[in-house]
């Protein structure tokens, strides 16, 4: 077996004397010669495991090798969500029922863990009526508060007003 440093030095590869035990139970057992807990460690038909080896003494802790790798391969395969940023259009004049729709689809985002982006676009003579446009953006807001948090207040960009949602 190599020793790389993700691996740990387990039984006879293990030279440093002394070393600090833990035992199966996870009690101290304090600082023992390595030959003494590679002793203890056999008695109880479990391995030594170095699991911090820059410490000094290095920590060693008596358990059943095989299993512990099994753990650690099990949780590195664990999936890792990775946070998506997903947007949501409205526009002024768009309806009490779209918006609603919009509104479910923004709660299922924010529940998945995704951040939100929330954009009403202006098109034409709607830029000249910009409050529309924000009523929409604060009603959808207010109803997404209590499954995120704003980060920033909304702003205008262009013919854009934006704001994102990052979930709770």
């Amino acid at each position: 077996m190599s020793t790389d440093r993700d691996q740990n030095r387990v039984n006879e590869q293990i030279r440093i004397s002394p070393v600090r035990v833990i035992s199966h139970e996870g009690q101290q057992l304090g600082i023992l010669p390595t030959a003494e807990a590679l002793q203890r460690a056999r008695e109880l038909g479990l391995d030594l495991v170095e699991v911090a080896p820059t410490e000094r003494p290095p920590v060693c802790r008596i358990m059943d090798f095989g299993k512990f790798k099994y753990e650690k391969k099990k949780k590195s395969h664990q999936h890792v969500h990775h946070t998506k940023l997903k947007e949501i259009r409205l526009r002024p004049k768009t309806g009490d029922h779209d918006i609603e729709f919009k509104v479910k689809q923004a709660i299922g985002f924010l529940q998945h863990k995704d951040k939100v982006q929330i954009s009403v676009v202006f098109k034409g003579r709607e830029n000249a009526h910009i409050e529309e446009g924000k009523k929409v953006l604060d009603a959808v807001i207010q109803e997404l508060l209590e499954f995120g948090k704003l980060e920033g207040a909304p702003s205008k960009q262009g013919t854009r007003m934006m704001c994102t949602i990052a979930p709770k």
